[in-house]
């Protein structure tokens, strides 16, 4: 199923400088934008609900692909460690096996004994088996409005430009189009810069 764009037809429509446009054109130059900008920020964004992935463990914190994480009791977290020689899953509960902090999950200090510390405290150790399978929901249950801006802006410049000209001229009139607007969905440096709190470093989680 195609993920939905990050901003509606409607919101486009009344995007200053837009005016009129059909359902279809609005459609595509959304999708544009809202691939361009999850493809910079390697996140899903919308809201996904007990998403399955494996992932490689073998350290102490395990990094989720996509936040943010939603716990509730709608949408549970299930981890599952699987030992590679045997097969064996062996499920993980959050508070004994480890801790949630943020789209992290972290084991405690490696200690060779057990799993746990054992009294007067049992905090989490150890490391994450080399697979783990996680169950989780994530994403944005309202799209964040800077987020949305920027699908606006990306989708108004198609509209604008399509034909990606640096220069129009109609009679009298001349429109020199800025480096910034100039090709069909570019991220603009201002819009780099408000991604940054969303993007997710392609070096920080491995897929199994």
């Amino acid at each position: 199923m195609p993920l939905p764009t990050l901003a509606t037809p409607d919101d486009l429509r009344a995007y200053p400088g837009v005016g009129q446009v059909s359902d279809a054109s609005a459609d595509l130059v959304l999708r544009l934008a809202s691939g361009a900008i999850r493809n910079r920020t390697k996140q899903i964004i919308s809201f996904v609900a007990n998403d399955t992935v494996e992932l490689t463990g073998g350290e102490r914190v395990l990094k989720l692909p996509q936040r943010p994480l939603v716990v509730d009791d709608t949408h549970p977290l299930t981890v599952v460690e699987i030992v590679d020689a045997t097969g064996l899953e062996i499920p993980a509960v959050e508070g004994r096996d480890f801790v949630r902090k943020g789209s992290e999950l972290h084991r405690g200090e490696a200690w060779p004994t057990s799993r746990l510390m054992g009294w007067p405290r049992r905090y989490p150790v150890g490391i994450w088996a080399d697979r783990v399978r996680v169950t989780y929901s994530h994403g944005e249950l309202e799209i964040p409005d800077d987020l949305i801006g920027i699908c606006l802006d990306l989708a108004s410049a198609s509209l604008s430009n399509p034909n990606r000209l640096r220069s129009e001229t109609a009679g009298q009139t001349s429109v020199v189009h800025t480096v910034e607007t100039f090709g069909t969905g570019s991220l603009t440096s201002d819009h780099e810069k408000l991604l940054r709190a969303y993007t997710r470093s392609t070096m920080s989680v491995v897929t199994s």
